[in-house]
């Protein structure tokens, strides 16, 4: 048997807790051997322990981050977290205690884990095997430059981190997350992916295939074969919430009478080629 539920949930909060007290050991001890981080998606993935350590040193150690979260889906191996990121950067303020600059960053966060045998006396158990960070680079941006000259050091201090831990590649790479085909807000990509939700809400199931077409895959979880038809029924009286556009791929929350569940479309600049629909095992079985 695979990992529960409970332990899948354990494996992926060990993440905020290691980030929380700055262990960096136990953070990147967190991946599988070949794991990989694709934080934001559309940006250049980092790959095993040496890389994963780099990422580490450069967006994890040098500041605070808060995991708010509002909701946990657990589908397979798969763990989709739907949550707010509080992250706090730069020297804090000795009057005030709060950090120079302090963002609020709408995400979603994909854990894809991987079996392996529990030891009783570390706790270990299921490690990760791929993280992918959805979240808004350019809207990120545009929110810490309001905060004006209190920035300006902050944002030095980070240009610092990217190549003296990872190189004018690694910075180059990290930069690709500006990229996409969603990236600006009236983008197409963007809108194809809202006008498929309009159309699953409202159960349109005719309107849904012709955003598809015939080519798109439609899966749930990541990769059971599930089809436009079982979708729309699925999704049909619900609503959507909170969309992301991260490179070549666009997210939102669906809540329906079924539960709470969260759709992963990759996009191109002119179609939809595959939606992969994540609801909570529990709630599927029930």
């Amino acid at each position: 048997m695979g990992p529960t539920r409970a332990e899948l949930l354990t494996a992926v909060e060990r993440s905020p807790q290691a980030a929380a007290v700055h262990d960096r050991d136990a953070w990147v001890g967190l991946f599988a051997d070949g794991g990989r981080i694709e934080d934001p998606v559309g940006s250049r993935p980092h790959r095993g322990p040496a890389e994963i350590a780099q990422f580490y040193d450069t967006f994890i150690g040098p500041r605070d981050i808060a995991f708010h979260r509002d909701v946990d889906i657990v589908a397979g191996s798969t763990v989709i977290r739907d949550l707010e990121l509080e992250v706090a950067m730069g020297a804090a303020d000795p009057g005030t205690g709060n950090a120079a600059v302090t963002m609020r960053i709408p995400a979603y966060l994909r854990y894809a884990l991987q079996d392996t045998e529990t030891d009783t006396e570390t706790g270990a158990g299921p490690r990760i095997a791929e993280l992918q960070a959805y979240w808004e680079l350019p809207a990120m941006v545009f929110q810490f430059v309001r905060n004006g000259t209190r920035a300006v050091p902050v944002g030095l201090q980070l240009a610092g981190d990217l190549l003296r831990n990872q190189g004018p590649v690694g910075a180059v790479g990290f930069a690709a997350g500006f990229r996409g085909v969603g990236a600006r807000p009236r983008s197409h990509g963007r809108r194809r992916f809202i006008r498929l939700l309009d159309d699953l809400c409202a159960g349109d199931e005719v309107s849904v295939r012709r955003t598809l077409r015939r080519d798109a895959r439609v899966q749930s979880g990541e990769s059971a074969p599930l089809g436009a038809s079982k979708l729309t029924a699925m999704t049909a009286g619900g609503s959507w919430r909170k969309v992301i556009v991260s490179g070549a791929s666009a997210v939102a929350g669906i809540d329906s009478e079924a539960g709470r569940a969260v759709l992963i479309a990759d996009l191109t600049p002119t179609r939809i080629r595959r939606v992969r629909y994540f609801v909570d095992d529990a709630a599927r079985d029930g």
